[in-house]
């Protein structure tokens, strides 16, 4: 082959691997595999976007009927970075047309190993295994001093199961599996912009389940049915309003903290006067707390017009603190009209917040009435995975908003 020819192939080499306008049909849009987390296999499924002629594109990871969407995406020649910014983290590695291999992670701990390949429609079929739908008990002894968490089971599609595990500070989001023959048990879990999750149910000659974290040692628990955990006097969840309180409610919830344009914020400004707050305690590294974002910002507009201010305190990383990107792709991402605080780091929310009583739940969220007094406390947030505790958090929420806005404006505190 003479130069010319020789140079004329590396041209048309190089042409293909550079960003430029791709055929609808380069790149496939559904993938699955598996993410290697602690030694576990965890299922991922991803969704691409058609790449754009400058190489931009947009992808996210699908869980039940939840898309975690990326902030930001790139393909450059095989190359794929997709950001999640409001996690703080990325996938990345190289695309082909029938592989992708890579990493997902932020900028601390280790990244966790993924192989993807396109989705076929012809899944293989798995067995119905017994049934286990509806409502549990997992005995547990909490650190928050919980007793039981809650376990919802409901069948998805086909054969698969979707669980969902509630706990006093919120809940494991979606868990979707199905039955494994071999092994005697069900195998749920996600892969998510916050991260993977991975739990075996394993049914019990008595009834019982048994609930393992497969992604954390030593955590295995049993699960019973509501009616046979309160035959053996077990306590019950914790309910939301019983985890957290005042330790004077007769004083005002005080608070100082930064905004993010750097103005100084506390529970004496002249904008609280007269009005019911929501002081919300949270962080952008927490999962519940973007379940919760967008129900507050539903909140702030139907009810700002009548007298209702919402604080979101965020308690970050020292990194965090000093350069919040993640915080402010978190407000972004829900358009969050509301005053957004750094509090300071996680480990100083109960010196930055004395007045709470076993302050120890993210998120936490304090309601405060036209008199300057914390009326209610809710820990955690029930997200939209499970179900009928977010249809009811929500309605009992709205009705307390409603019924705090009623009282008598007060002109001072």
């Amino acid at each position: 082959m003479n130069r010319l020819a020789l140079a004329y192939v590396a041209l048309v080499g190089s042409y293909f691997l550079l960003p430029g306008p791709l055929k609808a049909d380069t790149i496939v849009k559904h993938w699955s595999g598996t993410a290697t987390v602690h030694g576990q296999k965890v299922p991922v499924r991803l969704d691409l976007s058609q790449v754009a002629k400058d190489g931009k594109l947009s992808g996210g990871y699908l869980n039940g009927n939840e898309y975690s969407a990326s902030s930001s995406g790139m393909l450059n020649g095989a190359h794929l970075v997709l950001q999640f910014d409001y996690f703080a983290r990325k996938l990345e590695g190289e695309l082909t047309a029938d592989k992708f291999t890579g990493t997902y992670g932020g900028k601390t701990g280790t990244p966790m190993p993924i192989e993807l390949h396109p989705e076929t429609e012809n899944k293989e079929t798995t067995k119905a295994g017994p049934s286990i739908k509806g409502e549990w008990e997992i005995a547990v002894h909490s650190s928050k001093g919980e007793s039981a968490w809650t376990l919802r089971v409901s069948p998805f599609k086909s054969n698969e199961i979707e669980a969902v595990i509630l706990r006093i500070d919120g809940d494991t989001g979606g868990l979707y599996g199905s039955f494994d023959e071999k092994s005697g048990e069900y195998r749920v879990g996600h892969f998510a912009a916050s991260g993977p999750a991975l739990y075996s149910l394993k049914p019990q000659s008595d009834g019982s389940l048994i609930v393992t974290n497969l992604l954390r040692d030593g955590q295995q628990w049993l699960a019973q049915r509501p009616g046979e955990a309160r035959k053996k006097n077990l306590v019950p969840p914790t309910k939301e309003t019983e985890q957290t309180g005042i330790v004077d409610p007769s004083k005002p919830l005080t608070f100082s903290a930064i905004s993010l344009s750097g103005e100084t914020v506390s529970n004496t400004d002249a904008r609280f006067r007269g009005k019911v707050v929501i002081v919300a305690i949270g962080g952008s590294w927490c999962p519940n707390c973007h379940d919760e974002a967008p129900f507050l910002v539903e909140l702030y507009k139907h009810y700002h017009s009548r007298g209702l201010e919402i604080v979101d305190i965020s308690f970050e990383e020292e990194d965090q603190l000093k350069d919040p990107q993640r915080l402010h792709a978190f407000v972004a991402k829900y358009h969050i009209p509301y005053l957004v605080l750094l509090g300071g780091t996680p480990d100083e929310v109960n010196a930055k917040l004395p007045q709470g009583k076993n302050l120890n739940c993210w998120p936490t969220t304090f309601f405060v009435g036209r008199a300057g007094l914390v009326r209610e406390t809710h820990a955690g947030f029930s997200g939209p995975d499970t179900g009928t505790a977010n249809e009811e958090l929500k309605d009992k929420t709205d009705r307390l908003v409603e019924r705090l806005l009623a009282e008598g404006n007060v002109a001072q505190r």
